[in-house]
């Protein structure tokens, strides 16, 4: 089950999403955020009659595992860098970020031991983790719809994980400070643990003109595209002085994803990858959802009751075509049993 928001993504993203005709994939189109859908999965979750029944998981920054497998890049990257420049004693990541995922994977990979220097959070116009490095201030505000649509996120669901970690991993202070979130839509960090934050982290912010300009002007000096998320990474390298041999900006996607938003930077734009071209000319299956818990869980439960009973329908028509299948064997080796037994005494006769 695909959750996204519906009239949030660019039409690419959303065709690589409801243009997958595989029968177990299902995709929900929610009126709301980002948010509201990371809202909604989580609830699900908490729900534990709901989430037992059908057996959930999930494959986003949810689950930790997602998470652990990210660290490679940082791992990878660091190689990379020091293989070609042997005195880099670090390397700092510039990471386009609204959900905290990624580089809490390179905080985690700082912890691991690997050599990192800073790491860089890249926000849009939806700030607020810029505004907690740079002021402590984890305030909710509403959302703003970017050209960076997938960082268009104002609850940072792994940022939660970094503060267990700011609270010298003590749940009950964590507890505190998020129900204090929950109430106020505002946590507020001073003093050393703000301090602390900062050693590990530097912020930036590149709204719609800065992040337009950077894709201009690294088409027009490089001849590459940059998305425009990627851009509000290396739009922060600038912002902060670190662009040098030992900063790495972690790309996210293809430039091509996000056409439209590409052409106010170059115009006319390269040509689309053929993979994508396709996407247009495939089906799309989709279905609109209100932003309700209870709608949710419903029509995934009618999804997966669905395909149960078809996955049965299947295994039905196969064991009856296994079945006449070897009646029609035995029958026809009995057929020529009775035809050869036949033939042989005819033969004795003569």
């Amino acid at each position: 089950m695909i959750l996204y928001p519906r009239g949030r993504v660019s039409e690419i993203q959303e065709r690589q999403m409801a243009t997958v005709a595989d029968s177990n994939i299902h995709c929900l189109a929610v009126d709301g955020t980002f948010d509201d859908c990371q809202d909604l999965v989580k609830a699900s979750f908490a729900d534990s009659k709901f989430r037992d029944r059908v057996k959930l998981g999930a494959v986003n920054s949810i689950n930790w595992c997602r998470v652990l497998a990210q660290t490679t890049y940082y791992f990878w990257s660091y190689l990379r860098v020091t293989d070609q420049s042997k005195d880099k004693s670090s390397v700092n990541f510039s990471v386009p970020t609204g959900n905290f995922g990624d580089i809490l994977a390179g905080y985690y990979a700082k912890r691991m031991g690997l050599p990192v220097g800073k790491l860089i959070v890249a926000t849009n116009e939806n700030d607020i983790l810029h505004r907690f490095f740079t002021k402590g201030e984890y305030h909710r505000y509403d959302i703003a719809q970017s050209i960076s649509p997938s960082m268009d996120i104002c609850v940072s669901s792994n940022f939660e994980r970094y503060l267990y970690h700011l609270a010298d991993e003590d749940a009950v202070i964590l507890e505190s400070w998020m129900k204090a979130f929950e109430s106020t839509g505002k946590l507020t960090i001073t003093g050393k643990k703000l301090d602390e934050a900062r050693r590990d982290f530097l912020s930036a912010r590149a709204d719609t003109s800065q992040t337009l300009k950077t894709i201009h002007q690294y088409y027009e000096k490089y001849g590459y595209m940059l998305c425009p998320h990627s851009a509000v990474g290396v739009n922060a390298i600038q912002q902060l002085g670190e662009v040098n041999f030992s900063t790495v900006c972690l790309a996210t996607a293809h430039w091509a994803k996000f056409p439209d938003a590409c052409k106010r930077a170059v115009d006319p734009l390269p040509t689309l990858p053929l993979e994508l071209l396709r996407l247009y000319n495939l089906p799309m299956r989709s279905t609109n959802s209100p932003n309700s818990l209870q709608t949710v869980e419903k029509i995934m439960e009618e999804r997966i009751e669905q395909r149960i009973l078809e996955e049965s329908k299947k295994r039905s028509f196969h064991e009856n075509t296994l079945q006449n299948a070897t009646k029609a064997i035995f029958t026809a080796t009995a057929i020529c049993t009775v035809a050869f037994v036949i033939q042989m005494l005819l033969s004795k006769k003569r």
